[in-house]
């Protein structure tokens, strides 16, 4: 059974618990990336369903660090995908969000890279904007933005100008 199926009852969520306490590390993990799956994926007017399903895991599961100290705030981390993509997706209009969507991430007071992840659709770009909204450090920026117009050239490819060939001369 999954974990929003067995929301309705609650036998089921304290036989869920149950497994993932007595299994340990590994369906605990599972667990997580199928949430984290459905921070992925949920859309407009889902924003409640999914606090709803994160506010029962969090009480399911109050110290995920028992599984991983690795995990001892993933619940926050959560909880800020879920607030910062919804913002986004009450910030563009459905109309809007059709085309090529990228990611840019850069703190110009550093000598780190910027960092650009090009291609995505909308909702994949939401989600992407969100995750890295969660652990923004001083100074960095973040930035969705929709790509207008693209040109692409790929190395090792001519550089597309009509040229006379030598057999043509």
């Amino acid at each position: 059974m999954s974990y929003e199926s067995a929301l309705g009852t609650p036998g089921a969520l304290e036989a869920f618990r149950r497994e993932m306490t007595e299994e340990g590390f590994t369906p605990f993990r599972l667990f997580l990336e199928g949430f984290r799956e459905r921070l992925k994926t949920f859309g407009d007017g889902e924003t409640e369903r999914v606090r709803d399903l994160l506010d029962t895991a969090r009480g399911l599961f109050p110290e995920p660090r028992v599984f991983s100290p690795s995990w001892a705030l993933v619940w926050d981390e959560f909880e800020g995908i879920l607030t910062t993509k919804s913002a986004v997706l009450a910030s563009i209009p459905i109309a809007e969000r059709d085309g090529e969507w990228q990611i840019i991430l850069d703190n110009p007071f550093t000598n780190t890279d910027l960092v650009c992840y090009p291609g995505m659709t909308f909702m994949n770009a939401a989600y992407m904007y969100a995750y890295f909204r969660t652990d923004l450090k001083q100074n960095e920026y973040l930035r969705l933005q929709k790509v207008a117009t693209l040109i692409i050239t790929q190395g090792g490819e001519e550089l597309g100008l009509v040229t006379a060939s030598q057999e043509d001369r």
